[in-house]
């Protein structure tokens, strides 16, 4: 039930605009469940295959030469294609983090298979997706439901021309439109979710376009309802609810629909409507400096997706989008290739759901390449090319043949501009020894937490840094695991203990309200940030723990001496006793605490971080990896899935202000003892400095640190 203060805050249009849409979903209800106002009728001109379709879509889709290129160029990738077509034709799934899913004999779509949850076969108004006695695992259900793995059947129809995908493809969509009528169940409560599932039943359709068992009466029935899903989802827009990625997600649908089927009843007005709207959301969501608006590279990469595929449909069919569109892409991707590790896939910001617009070839959800390789060919880019590591198949499927010639006359190469910069707006540090795969790569995360209205996909970690060293990443987010399942796994991921920065008196930056919303916005700082070629160095605040009885500051400093250290430093400004903890989650290496107090992670390959912490006040350091009471020392790769990796802790009970320095020295030959170092500690008693094999000093100012050679 929405809260009496959020209906205060509404203006006027949002207080219309709801009034009519349960206006709308009564008189459904009131109709029954078979007699939604989506309901077609069957004679309706859009169930003839010559009248319901008009627009040109992607030419790789139905191009004999793009096949023929994929499967000479990407032998790997049509056996991969193969395999998981065999698995779904056996009722096999592998969505988000879980394989091998199975959801009955005939499917069961309102099923949620890790739970045994059955979600209701009610009026989708009826149910509330987030309600976990209700639905289960609703993303399951949802991921299922958007039907990309039927794109996936296309495609292995496409590529060995055997039937037998393209069977099961007409089995599973008959099944479908016989169980799911329109606007009953939770497959109908979520607009982004009907939006994905017409994207991928209009590729279905042109992948399977010229298949002897795709017939005219199969692709009738699924035309009206392509035109029931653009109806629903022009109906119900998430543009007070959620306006985000489900409303730019459901505006390309729309944008789809409207191209596509021009002939469609509402067909002018829906593309219309997904145009203004995508055009109106990128100026509103997309920072000057290429950020997303809720501060997850997840999602960021979603939209990025959402708007290159608007661009392509666009310029396909002659629909002109304004310029700041293009421009705006190319700042995300801009951003997306600065924090880009250098081992070429992408750090987990905020949350992840594991999901993608359209999976048009294999690959793990922090895989950048393919959108880096369309984008080059779209923007005429070497540098994306560069990143994308060389052509890859879902640019041939959405360009068609002529990429392969386009992208190779790009001449990859990377980046002419500095790789340590600062997204001021969004709020990212990026301090980097070079954009080689082997290189060592730190990111400052001080901007706000998540995006202004809720905060919905953003996690406490303001002031907290991930690294990378020869390339491999060691010092990690956590990533996200699971939204509305599990309360405590929920609010562990996206909590200030699960990231790498300070944790006062155990308490998060801000307090979870929800799955998707926390009690306070807390804010962060940047009081500085300069870059050279030897030094990088940022300064920062955020006041998340000015909320306390006795309130506290926490600043923290980040030094980078190129190539070879950081050093972060830690000042909390306060009075009173308070249990201070500076956190270090590391990804799934062996972390192990030596002698004099170093920590040292390393790789496979021997390599790593060794990590040394300095303070006057005596720090209790331990390591702990998959514990349960508390919760601590876990990552999620991608939704779904737990692994046990350490976290590395160092702790104490003191009395305010504190100052804690920590040094971060990639290691590259762990035969070789730790160097030398020490604090620097005045007569007073506070820390002032880290000396480094007696001939290298970093002083500890109250504005700045300055490195000192002797």
């Amino acid at each position: 039930m929405m809260k009496i203060s959020r209906i205060v805050e509404m203006g006027p249009d949002e207080l219309i605009s709801r009034g009519i849409e349960g206006v709308t979903k009564r008189l459904e209800r009131l109709a029954g469940a078979a007699g939604a106002a989506t309901r077609t009728r069957p004679d309706h001109p859009a169930g003839s295959q010559s009248s319901g379709r008009g627009g040109r879509f992607f030419p790789g889709a139905t191009s004999p030469l793009t096949v023929s290129l994929l499967s000479s160029l990407f032998p790997d990738m049509l056996q991969r294609t193969r395999s998981s077509a065999e698995a779904i034709c056996q009722g096999r799934f592998d969505l988000l983090g879980y394989r091998g899913l199975t959801f009955g004999d005939p499917v069961d779509w309102h099923l949620d298979p890790t739970s045994g949850v059955h979600a209701p076969l009610k009026h989708w108004s009826l149910i509330d997706p987030l309600e976990r006695a209700t639905v289960g695992r609703v993303k399951v259900i949802w991921e299922l439901n958007r039907h990309q793995w039927l794109v996936r059947l296309g495609q292995a129809w496409r590529l060995t021309g055997q039937e037998r995908y393209a069977r099961a493809a007409v089995g599973y969509l008959e099944d479908w439109m016989r169980r799911n009528p329109p606007g009953v169940g939770i497959n109908w409560a979520s607009s982004l979710e009907v939006g994905l599932r017409l994207i991928s039943w209009c590729w279905t359709l042109h992948l399977l376009d010229d298949s002897k068992v795709f017939s005219v009466e199969t692709t009738g029935r699924m035309l009206q309802w392509v035109m029931a899903h653009g109806a629903h989802v022009a109906r119900y827009l998430s543009r007070y609810s959620s306006p985000n990625t489900h409303l730019t997600g459901e505006a390309l649908a729309l944008l789809y629909a409207g191209i596509l089927f021009p002939k469609f009843p509402g067909a002018a007005r829906w593309q219309e409507l997904g145009s203004s709207i995508l055009s109106e959301q990128i100026r509103r969501q997309v920072l000057d400096d290429g950020v997303y608006f809720e501060q997850s590279t997840c999602y960021q990469r979603y939209t990025v997706e959402i708007y290159m595929q608007a661009l392509m449909l666009a310029r396909l069919n002659s629909v002109v989008m304004p310029e700041d569109v293009e421009q705006a892409i190319q700042r995300m991707l801009d951003f997306l290739l600065a924090v880009r590790r250098p081992d070429g896939l992408l750090p987990q910001i905020g949350d992840s759901d594991g999901g993608c617009l359209l999976p048009l070839a294999p690959q793990s959800p922090d895989d950048p390449r393919g959108v880096f390789s369309t984008a080059a060919v779209l923007f005429g880019r070497p540098d994306y090319a560069w990143a994308a590591g060389g052509l890859a198949p879902e640019t041939l499927w959405l360009l068609g043949a002529e990429a392969k010639e386009s992208f190779e006359a790009l001449r990859p190469a990377a980046p002419s501009a500095a790789p340590s910069r600062l997204f001021g707006s969004g709020g990212y540090a990026v301090m980097s020894s070079g954009w080689d795969e082997k290189a060592h790569h730190l990111i400052f995360d001080v901007g706000p937490l998540g995006c202004p209205m809720s905060g919905a996909h953003g996690h406490a970690d303001l002031l907290s840094i991930q690294c990378s060293v020869f390339g491999m990443p060691v010092l990690v987010d956590p990533g996200t695991y699971c939204y509305t399942e599990e309360p405590a796994w929920r609010d562990h991921f996206r909590g200030t203990s699960a990231h790498t920065t300070v944790v006062l008196d155990g308490e998060n930056q801000a307090a979870p309200e929800g799955p998707f919303s926390w009690k306070s916005r807390p804010e962060a700082r940047l009081r500085r940030w300069t870059s050279t070629t030897e030094l990088d160095y940022a300064d920062a605040e955020h006041d998340a723990y000015m909320r306390l009885p006795d309130p506290v500051l926490h600043r923290r400093r980040v030094l980078f001496v190129k190539p070879r250290y950081w050093v972060v430093v830690d000042d909390l400004s306060g009075a009173g006793t308070h249990r201070v903890a500076v956190r270090f989650q590391f990804a799934p290496l062996p972390v192990a605490l030596e002698a004099d107090g170093w920590a040292r992670a390393r790789g496979p390959d021997g390599r790593g971080l060794l990590v040394r912490v300095f303070s006057v006040e005596p720090l209790e350091a331990r390591v702990r990896e998959g514990d349960l009471s508390p919760i601590e020392g876990w990552v999620s790769p991608d939704y779904g899935q737990c692994l046990s990796a350490p976290v590395l802790i160092h702790e104490s009970e003191t009395r305010l202000p504190v100052r804690i320095a920590t040094l971060l020295l990639p290691d590259d030959n762990p035969s070789v003892p730790p160097p030398d170092v020490s604090a620097l500690i005045s007569d007073r008693r506070q820390l002032e400095g880290i000396v480094l094999g007696g001939h290298e000093l970093v002083l500890i100012g109250e504005d700045d640190l300055e490195l000192r050679r002797r």
